[in-house]
């Protein structure tokens, strides 16, 4: 018993030894912390201060282009395309530093800090991002394809939609902390993803009825044409963003999104005609429910808003990747001629 006492003495002091070395690391740690605070303090500081001197600076070059020489024009345009570069800084060390979050991650997360601080961090993030759309695109799929084919009842149809809400919900909240920790992602490819959850709410409160059914069938078609389609793009976009990130010429933190990139030139135009399909699908779905909304037994408002709503998508993604598409075209031509 004497001996079984010593020994429970003996790991009392390791253990006491173990918690003072504990509570001292954990004093430096917090000392740490309240000097990473204070940085991230000035930097943010001094990175408005800057903001707003190069804005002055700015406005000023404008105006003295119009009435300056030729070799004064040129270093005018020196010096603002350094002042772009230096803009171009200032994005990626905001990456790392704590900033406000804009109104839709306030709305959804409240007031919360959801800068990630490391590049690992990030990254990992981002990938989980992609495995989650990869996932949810292959799940989307067989719903859409048991819909379709097996399962003829409107509860299962429900399940489907609202699956089809919180993925395009989650992706808003996962895309915009992407964006608050550098990512590049802009422009119409975010604002498809809130109008696809203004479009699949509507399609989830759109009772059972014959304008559902009349058109039932063919929204459960292009849902398993549309994930084929991302299901394809996001392959061989990851495997682009991939080669393009080794060679230093696209940032870690870029996205594979739904539409055509100008990066994606390369090697992956194929993809255009079955974009340009899916674009023109939706032009379709648009015309068909306004046709529905048309009809003498057509009471539901869900026909007509959603005829609405395809044809925003459909403009939206037509025009954006059309833009694209000849912005690329340009370039090369231009390019040739300086060859």
């Amino acid at each position: 018993m004497l001996l079984q006492l010593e020994r429970y003495q003996r790991e009392w002091r390791e253990l006491e030894e173990e918690f003072q070395q504990l509570q001292e690391t954990h004093k430096v740690y917090r000392q740490k912390l309240e000097e990473l605070n204070n940085l991230q303090t000035a930097c943010s500081s001094s990175i408005r201060k800057q903001k707003r001197k190069l804005k002055d600076l700015k406005y000023s070059l404008q105006r003295c282009k119009h009435m300056s020489s030729p070799e004064e024009s040129d270093l005018i345009q020196q010096i603002n395309t350094q002042i772009k570069d230096r803009q171009n800084v200032f994005f990626d060390m905001e990456a790392y530093l704590p900033k406000r979050n804009g109104l839709y991650l306030n709305l959804v997360l409240g007031n919360v800090n959801v800068t990630l601080l490391s590049n690992q961090a990030k990254f990992a993030y981002k990938d989980e991002y992609e495995k989650f759309k990869l996932y949810l695109t292959i799940i989307l799929l067989l719903g859409a394809v048991a819909c379709r084919f097996i399962l003829h009842y409107r509860v299962t149809d429900e399940v489907f939609n609202f699956l089809l809400v919180w993925y395009y919900c989650t992706l808003t909240i996962r895309e915009s902390i992407l964006i608050s920790n550098g990512s590049r992602i802009k422009g119409w490819w975010v604002s498809h993803h809130y109008v696809s959850t203004f479009l699949s709410g509507v399609m989830l409160t759109w009772p059972d009825g014959l304008m559902y059914q009349m058109f039932r069938n063919q929204f459960l078609a292009f849902s398993i044409f549309q994930s084929c389609v991302q299901f394809l793009q996001y392959y061989y976009q990851s495997g682009c963003l991939y080669r393009l990130r080794a060679l230093g010429k696209r940032n870690h933190l870029d996205l594979t999104v739904e539409g055509f990139q100008s990066w994606m030139w390369r090697g992956l135009t194929f993809l255009l005609p079955f974009l340009f399909f899916g674009h023109f699908w939706q032009l379709y779905n648009a015309i068909t429910l306004f046709e529905l909304s048309r009809h003498t037994e057509c009471k539901e408002w869900q026909v007509f808003v959603l005829a609405l709503t395809f044809l925003l998508l459909f403009l939206g993604n037509f025009l954006t990747t059309l833009k694209v598409v000849h912005t690329k075209l340009q370039k090369n031509k231009d390019e040739m001629k300086k060859l």
